[in-house]
């Protein structure tokens, strides 16, 4: 029996609200691997937002390549794992960066999280795009589906 994720389940499992971690590349170190939130539509590509200098920003436009993956916290246990090529580009705070706040946070949360962390030397933020090529995918509830 098979724990894979079908397309649709792992589609919908990453779209779904988790925390992400993020791993990249960093030269001669082990790979910098960072949480981060994020938003994912079916089909389409991975967007989270970062300083624009910050450490993972600069990896990621180095490396272009990243892995990210999402997990459950409890059982049984799933995640989503995948590994694609990055764009950095310049996120826009109501495009990008308010959406994923509210995400998390909820629209009141979210907004005052954002007030309260924008600052001058954050006021730039990177937009990062990963589109998924290769998908790992576990779902141990397909373990006892027929228990």
């Amino acid at each position: 029996m098979s724990l894979n994720m079908t397309r649709e389940e792992r589609e919908v499992f990453l779209a779904d609200v988790h925390i992400g971690v993020v791993s990249v590349s960093d030269g001669e170190r082990g790979p910098l691997t960072a949480p981060v939130w994020y938003a994912y539509e079916p089909g389409g590509e991975i967007l989270f937002v970062t300083g624009a200098d910050s450490l993972k920003a600069r990896a990621l436009g180095a490396h272009a390549r990243a892995s990210f993956l999402v997990q459950t916290e409890e059982l049984p246990y799933k995640y989503v794992s995948v590994e694609g090529p990055v764009t950095v580009g310049v996120a826009d705070l109501e495009k990008h960066t308010r959406p994923i706040a509210h995400r998390y946070l909820g629209q009141e949360a979210g907004d005052g999280y954002l007030a309260a962390t924008r600052t001058e030397d954050r006021a730039e933020e990177a937009l990062i795009l990963i589109r998924p090529e290769r998908w790992l995918t576990v779902d141990y509830a397909k373990q006892f589906a027929d228990a």
